[in-house]
């Protein structure tokens, strides 16, 4: 555990009663927060058509952020490439790195892309044990969520058509990265041999991220490629061991590294004690029901708020795996449960997500976290 960094990843939350202008102005203020707390990066999502979201573009917020702080990486988590192109995208990250080099993350996405058969070792079971629910260490591995009913709700289906222009068809996955590594690094040619050159963009100091919720294609991806890969316990927590196991079988040394390079994401809300934390976390739940009933996610509820909607049998089964693996307690509770989820995984950085109402709240949250942590590290 020693020595294994912190990031921040950050959806741009709108809090009820808010609005997106605000939101946007307490992220950049907790990227500065999470600076001078000593948090290694700081990232953005990427969500559309969400009332609850304001993080629509990773590329303007990150450089709205880049402006207001010196030293925290900064990046995508992550650009959804299935409706850009790998052009737009490297110009995008290649304007931000012209003026703040050597800070950028630039974070793939596979959201709407025609996967490709797998040319890399099938997913296999991982190689962790899960017994009951739970590895050896103690870490929750709930049963699998089916996002089968969010990919054909008709606002799904209306979201790709807003993004998207008029009979396109995105590219496949694969190739469209091979096309951003080729055009970062000045080699693209087209298939009669033409030459690209993306300026800014070409020779941009970035690090390339793949993130993904399985083994399958997008850990692929960043394996046979020798790419950093995040795996996304916050999203998919029963498919973490997978992704992670997927894309070291995956994995073949690069230019940039020889080994591979994994972050874990995981949502947390961290206060002075328990009970605190958990009356802080209590608009979860509702908030994960409006993601996955395609509703769109919800501005996030105060305590009462959320105590005070509806609430079935079947809506804590639709959000239970979620709400399970939240890391809610004080902050030696959750730097515990940190630990073993960044051992069963073999992690070498872990990515935090900190939702509340509050913004003062979020922050002291990231605070206390990045304070235990910096404890355990020195011992």
């Amino acid at each position: 555990m020693p020595g294994i960094p912190l990031g921040v990843l950050d959806l741009v939350p709108v809090s009820s009663g808010s609005t997106a202008a605000e939101a946007l102005r307490r992220s950049i203020d907790l990227a500065r927060r999470a600076e001078e707390f000593g948090y290694a990066r700081y990232w953005f999502a990427e969500h559309h058509l969400n009332p609850g979201v304001a993080g629509t573009s990773p590329a303007v917020v990150l450089a709205l952020t880049a402006s207001a702080t010196s030293t925290i990486r900064l990046g995508s988590g992550a650009v959804q490439l299935g409706h850009r192109t790998a052009l737009s995208t490297v110009e995008e990250f290649g304007l931000i790195d012209a003026l703040h080099p050597g800070r950028v993350d630039l974070g793939l996405g596979r959201s709407a892309g025609r996967p490709r058969p797998s040319e890399g070792p099938a997913p296999q079971p991982p190689v962790t044990p899960v017994v009951d629910g739970y590895t050896p260490n103690g870490l929750r591995i709930p049963e699998p969520f089916s996002f089968t009913r969010l990919l054909g709700h008709p606002r799904v289906a209306l979201q790709q058509k807003l993004l998207n222009l008029p009979g396109a068809r995105p590219q496949e996955y694969g190739e469209q990265v091979d096309d951003v590594l080729a055009l970062l690094r000045g080699e693209y040619r087209s298939p009669e041999g033409v030459e690209a050159h993306a300026v800014p963009g070409e020779g941009a100091d970035v690090e390339v991220w793949i993130l993904g919720s399985s083994g399958g294609v997008s850990a692929e991806t960043a394996g046979r490629n020798g790419l950093r890969f995040a795996a996304n316990y916050h999203v998919s927590p029963a498919a973490v061991l997978e992704a992670a196991e997927g894309y070291r079988a995956a994995f073949k040394p690069s230019a940039e590294l020889e080994r591979p390079y994994l972050t874990v994401s995981a949502d947390v809300v961290v206060a002075e004690d328990e009970e605190t934390a958990r009356e802080l976390a209590t608009g979860y739940g509702a908030w994960v029901r409006s993601i996955r009933t395609a509703e769109g996610a919800i501005p996030y509820p105060t305590p009462a708020e959320a105590r005070a909607l509806p609430w079935t049998d079947a809506d804590r089964q639709l959000v239970a795996d979620r709400v399970e693996t939240r890391f809610v307690g004080s902050a030696r509770t959750v730097a515990d449960d940190l630990e073993r989820l960044q051992e069963a995984t073999d992690a070498d950085e872990l990515l935090i997500t900190t939702i509340t109402h509050g913004h003062a709240d979020r922050v002291h949250s990231y605070r206390l976290l990045a304070e235990e942590w910096h404890r355990r590290s020195a011992r």
